[in-house]
């Protein structure tokens, strides 16, 4: 198992549902920290998880060293990808996945979540796994490793709810780089939620409120399925 990244855990010690959130560039498992109270979820037994990336060598920022999932080495980023660095977090996450499943959350009640670069890892990682997750909620993102994606996508996540969202005037993952990405996963037939506010690269009230209803329809839809 690949070494599990150090974590900000909110919610519940024997929770039902975990919630794996990754931040973006440049920041860390407290970004999104406050966040949860707002997403109004306190009644359903969640768990939210918020890893810290680690620190290493970004080299669109000169190499200055920073959190990040993965280096940027080109301005356009899906050119000159960190595939390497991408695989490195899928384990880390993996790893993060198999923990709350050891804890006693079953992998269909887990949700990955991510914002930009988080969320490409998100998206990345939960597209591949070979037990079905809860659902994918990629923010201001887009879908690394494209070449790739058909050859390892994994048919247990077929069916995997993904909620996508972006900034209409995001200056640093282009609106056309997300459509472009969820246009590949409408064409796969992944059951995507797609949804575009008037922002740049940010999370906003809409938008807030929106994924609180995903989430809750996510969490709860399947708590209802599991009744007897």
């Amino acid at each position: 198992m690949s070494q599990l990244p150090e974590c900000v855990e909110v919610g519940p010690a024997d929770a039902q549902h975990s919630v794996i959130w990754l931040h973006g560039l440049g920041a860390d498992g407290h970004d999104f920290e406050p966040l949860v109270p707002e997403l109004g979820l306190a009644d359903l037994s969640v768990r939210f998880v918020f890893p810290h990336a680690p620190v290493q060598p970004v080299t669109l920022n000169g190499g200055m060293a920073m959190r990040a999932w993965y280096d940027i080495r080109s301005p356009r980023i899906q050119q000159d990808e960190d595939a390497a660095g991408i695989r490195a977090s899928q384990a880390m996450i993996e790893a993060l996945i198999q923990q709350q499943q050891q804890g006693g959350v079953a992998s269909h009640r887990i949700i990955l979540a991510g914002f930009s670069q988080g969320g490409a890892v998100a998206l990345h990682t939960g597209l591949r796994q070979a037990e079905s997750l809860g659902g994918i909620l990629a923010l201001s993102t887009y879908l690394p490793l494209v070449a790739d994606f058909e050859q390892e996508r994994q048919y247990a996540n077929q069916a995997v709810p993904i909620f996508m969202a972006h900034g209409s005037d995001d200056p640093v993952v282009p609106l056309s780089l997300a459509e472009a990405s969820y246009q590949i996963l409408q064409q796969a037939g992944y059951p995507v939620t797609w949804k575009r506010y008037p922002m740049q690269h940010q999370v906003c009230p809409a938008e807030i409120s929106d994924i609180a209803a995903w989430l809750r329809q996510q969490l709860s839809g399947e708590a209802e399925s599991s009744l007897p």
